[in-house]
């Protein structure tokens, strides 16, 4: 019998899952894995995990829905606590897979670890996908990533010019009962992670559990139970609550739903409800995430590099003080720190915050950008490797940003907090 493995890693997702699919398709038994890889949970240079706590339960929130929704389809998910070049070669043996699917990753902690699996199963066949795209990378309008530009709206008016969003992928067919194995794998708590439990505060805009179901409950409340998704443009900027935005990234992130299955919820949404500006606007973001992605496709390492993809040299200074400053909310500026207060208590904080305290961090006090990503990178329950880094690159001076634009910190407050509402929920002792 033909035994594929599924490795899961951000595309915890069985609607529109080509990798899963594919396996599904090409195989008679079907296995699948994933490894909380204890390398994200370790502390960084700078003194906090790599993954802290938010993200990680919504991880795990995700991966028991996937569990789940896989066995709906008679597909065992194995579960480890382990790194995948050290598992995955003794699942394989063990059942005499001949093929590994995965989604293809081309940041360089993903690219060892699948080198390393590669040569330690020299026999089987690797088969890695694109899904993480909105416009896929072999139809958008580019010979070569080389050629992506380095503004967003010319990327985005040639990929609308030229490109089709592709159909979504049809969930699998169920496989018969016999394709289940022993499994007596679980997920592991956040103790186990090495992170402490918590209680989510009341105040949180971002009060979502992880897991593709939970995504699609988000769709069907914002898109059709409230029709918010009508007025996006016009709210997106806001501070607090959970309807100012479509608050879809996190799912996103993790890929318990995809950018494209997102874009054919909008087109539906224009064609059975309303076709505005504000439904255009989500779109555009979607856009804005790819744009992200392909430049990093494009540029490799450069995006975690102190001159980014401009090689620019700038007089950077780093501070530890500073940084715990910025970190604790005690810098001179209410906006940012009632932001920051923000992000430590839920892991949460909005588009318009995240620009500000960027530009705080970098502009302001001259302080390394990459040490702000990092922090970010721990905190965010919806941290996405290429979306992040890019835009601190690109609030930071050393991005895509043609103007190098800085932001007035007051101007901001006083224009989207004007009444200190914000401020004056984030900063309650």
């Amino acid at each position: 019998m033909s035994t594929g493995l599924i490795w899961f890693e951000n595309n915890l997702r069985v609607k529109d899952n080509k990798t899963l699919f594919e396996a599904c398709e090409k195989h008679e038994q079907v296995i699948a894995v994933y490894c909380f890889d204890p390398r994200k949970f370790k502390k960084t240079k700078y003194g906090f995990p790599k993954t802290g706590k938010f993200r990680a339960k919504f991880l795990i929130e995700s991966i028991k829905n996937l569990q789940e929704n896989l066995n709906q389809l008679n597909i065992s998910l194995l579960i480890f606590l382990q790194k995948p070049e050290e598992i995955i070669p003794e699942i394989a043996r063990n059942h005499k897979i001949e093929a590994i699917y995965f989604q293809e990753e081309w940041t360089t902690e993903e690219k060892q670890i699948i080198a390393a699996l590669k040569k330690k199963l020299p026999t089987i066949d690797f088969q890695s996908f694109y899904t993480q795209f909105l416009f896929h990378p072999e139809d958008i309008a580019y010979d070569d990533f080389n050629e992506i530009p380095k503004v967003y709206t010319e990327f985005r008016k040639k990929c609308e010019q030229y490109v089709d969003v592709r159909k979504e992928i049809e969930i699998p067919k169920q496989k018969p009962e016999s394709n289940r194995i022993k499994n007596t794998s679980k997920t592991p708590n956040l103790k186990e992670l090495g992170l402490e439990d918590y209680q989510q505060d009341s105040r949180t805009a971002f009060s979502f559990k992880g897991g593709e179901d939970e995504a699609w409950k988000r769709i069907d409340y914002y898109f059709w139970k409230t029709t918010k998704l009508s007025e996006y443009k016009q709210t997106r900027n806001g501070l607090l609550g959970k309807d100012y935005s479509s608050k879809l990234s996190a799912w996103l992130a993790n890929g318990s739903i995809s950018a494209v299955s997102i874009f054919h919820q909008v087109k539906k949404f224009e064609h059975e409800i309303t076709k505005n500006q504000d439904t255009y606007w989500l779109i555009f973001e979607l856009i804005w995430r790819d744009f992200f992605k392909y430049t990093s496709l494009k540029h490799g390492n450069s995006i975690f590099k102190l001159s980014g993809i401009l090689d620019k040299k700038l007089d950077w200074k780093f501070s530890i003080e500073s940084l715990q400053q910025w970190i604790n909310g005690e810098t001179k500026e209410d906006f940012v720190n009632a932001n920051m207060n923000e992000i430590a208590a839920t892991g949460f904080m909005s588009n318009r915050g995240r620009q500000n305290v960027n530009s705080f961090w970098a502009k302001e006090l001259k302080q390394d950008w990459r040490a702000g990503a990092a922090y970010f990178e721990s905190v965010l329950v919806d941290y996405d490797v290429h979306s992040n880094w890019g835009n601190w690159m690109y609030n930071s001076g050393v991005g895509n940003d043609p103007r190098d634009r800085k932001f007035n910190i007051k101007k901001q407050a006083d224009l989207y907090d004007p009444d200190n509402e914000y401020v004056d929920t984030w900063l309650k002792k």
